[in-house]
């Protein structure tokens, strides 16, 4: 039957005759149910930090907001595995799953923390905390970071090479080091406060360690100018760092050579001022020498008849 052909009437009878059932009230409000659920549990905060030392302790948190609804469990997970689940429900509580570098300190754990004891380069990782409320609904929500273990070096950056003084026109070739770490620490140069330019710097690899620990070297080489001396001093140094976490400094003061300056370029030794003393040694001889000869010619003339001692004075 063409619509053209019906009686309005007969279409509106036809829809009482329908009214509506639990299906179209399911569907009506499923997007409100659907938004409850959403909103319910609610995780807080997440705290797991971003970088840790080995063998160091770690705490990792998760503070949740059920909004009313009973605790049903608390999942901790590394790279997608269980390692640690607190069920409020069961005696004891809590349980841990043995998985390599997560060392669960239980008695000092809870629903709402993880202490790992004595982290290793296995406890690395994806962590994952997933909350869930009681039955029926069991709503869940889930958050994760990722933790990276790190091993410093056992002391600051190693200045090699240089010497106490130097002169204009020398060439000052000096390393760094830092020694055994994870990551390699990475190095830079600063000369008087600046940082040194590119084509100073000598790149060397990096020596590896067992464990993937790394030794960092860094060259510095360039020739001494006048205007790198202030106040007669030349200051280098060492920066080391790992990410934002470690920053050590190792600094020498270079004091300028005036003597070996004065030499290297050719010059005279003589300082303005002052006399030198070889020759004026040379002088006081000659003197000497003088008055001992005078001397020794007029003893002369009393001693010997004067046609034999005329040739003793000297001509000057």
């Amino acid at each position: 039957m063409s619509l053209e052909n019906s009686n309005p009437k007969t279409l509106v009878k036809n829809r009482k005759r329908h009214p509506i059932g639990l299906t179209d009230l399911i569907i009506l409000f499923l997007p409100l149910l659907t938004f409850q659920e959403v909103a319910t549990v609610k995780l807080a905060s997440l705290k797991i930090p971003k970088y840790t030392i080995r063998g160091q302790t770690v705490r990792l948190e998760c503070h949740y907001d059920l909004e009313g609804e009973a605790l049903y469990s608390v999942k901790w997970y590394k790279d997608d595995r269980e390692f640690y689940r607190f069920l409020p429900g069961e005696d004891p509580p809590a349980h841990t799953f043995n998985l390599p570098g997560l060392p669960v300190e239980l008695l000092n754990s809870s629903d709402t923390a993880v202490v790992l004891s004595k982290v290793d380069f296995n406890s690395s990782g994806v962590y994952r905390c997933e909350v869930s409320g009681e039955a029926p609904s069991f709503r869940t929500v889930v958050e994760s970071s990722q933790m990276i273990v790190v091993d410093l070096p056992d002391d600051g950056p190693h200045i090699e090479g240089g010497r106490p003084r130097y002169t204009i026109g020398d060439l000052i070739s000096v390393n760094c080091s830092s020694t055994r770490a994870r990551p390699g620490a990475k190095l830079t140069w600063q000369v008087n406060g600046n940082h040194a330019p590119e084509e100073a710097l000598k790149r060397h690899p990096s020596i590896r360690h067992e464990e993937d620990l790394e030794t960092s070297i860094l060259g510095l080489q360039f020739k001494i100018r006048k205007h790198h001396f202030v106040n007669r001093m030349l200051k280098i140094k060492c920066v080391a760092t790992i990410e934002d976490f470690y920053r050590r400094t190792n600094e020498e003061n270079v004091l300028e050579n005036h003597y070996e300056r004065s030499v290297h370029e050719g010059k005279s030794s003589f300082s303005p001022g002052k006399r030198d003393a070889s020759n004026t040694s040379s002088l006081r001889i000659n003197y000497c020498q003088y008055w001992i000869f005078v001397l020794t010619a007029l003893t002369s003339s009393f001693l010997f008849p004067l046609h034999q001692s005329s040739s003793f004075f000297p001509l000057i």
